[in-house]
């Protein structure tokens, strides 16, 4: 190391925090992720989730609605919040009778008749363990499926059925009838459980994709439901998925991150 990167280090290290916190909140993200690994200083602010430079990149970018909501009660952090904003629905990857709310975090299905409408999320994954949060706002109707999907899975068809899980390219849970839906067939009932109770709208479903295991499992209230599918794709990239019927219906998905183990 010369002198001139001796000396740049020691100016890194000695700007007062707040200076630093201050000119981090004028960064995008992929910079203040290089930021990190500049020097020990700075990894230490950017790995506070609560200060001043992810409180402004959460009003700079999520609505005041949502802050002041309920809706990401979950999520403790100011990072948490921004984090799951990105990977909130995407308004790219969705029929074309869903569009999403100023939120960011809500779709809204069109009152579209003969119609089954799905969204995905904005990021897949194909390593690691994730979990979202999925939030029914409105009636299901006959069918109402979460769960995830490929890139190749359809978005969009005719009638009122299960979209997600008719192909081999989507896996879900039926809300309704409680069935695991992939490939077009029924996959027996979920949970395991005698007479297990119906969704009722507003219930915060947590969905755990753990693409080490390859596998999806679902909660309810906090409480583990058992592993719904295995055998998932290796290396294939898998998006948070809900497909709906029912006109006017809104749904919410909150990405939590990794699961707490146990």
């Amino acid at each position: 190391m010369n002198t001139y990167d001796v000396c740049d280090y020691a100016i890194a290290e000695l700007v007062p925090d707040h200076i630093l916190e201050n000119i981090f909140t004028f960064l995008c993200l992929r910079d203040l992720k290089n930021c990190t690994i500049v020097c020990k200083t700075w990894f230490r602010i950017l790995n506070d989730e609560n200060n001043d430079v992810w409180r402004i990149h959460c009003l700079k970018r999520l609505a005041e609605e949502v802050m002041k909501s309920n809706l990401l009660s979950n999520l403790s952090t100011y990072k948490s919040k921004l984090r799951a904003f990105y990977h909130a629905w995407s308004p790219y990857d969705c029929s074309r009778n869903i569009y999403i709310k100023p939120n960011g975090f809500t779709l809204h299905r069109n009152p579209v008749a003969q119609s089954t409408d799905a969204c995905r999320g904005k990021i897949g994954f194909f390593r690691g363990r994730h979990s979202w949060e999925v939030i029914w706002e409105g009636p299901l109707g006959t069918v109402a499926v979460v769960g995830i999907s490929t890139k190749e899975a359809a978005l969009q068809c005719q009638g009122y059925v299960g979209l997600l899980g008719s192909d081999e390219q989507s896996w879900g849970w039926n809300l309704v009838d409680n069935h695991l839906l992939h490939n077009g067939d029924t996959h027996g009932r979920y949970p395991l459980l005698n007479n297990p109770p119906k969704y009722q709208v507003g219930e915060r479903i947590r969905v755990i994709l753990d693409c080490e295991g390859h596998t999806l499992s679902f909660e309810r209230n906090y409480e583990f439901l058992g592993v719904a599918f295995r055998g998932l794709p290796l290396r294939k990239k898998l998006y948070p998925t809900v497909s709906a019927v029912y006109g006017n219906t809104e749904v919410s998905m909150v990405y939590v991150g990794a699961p707490a183990d146990g």
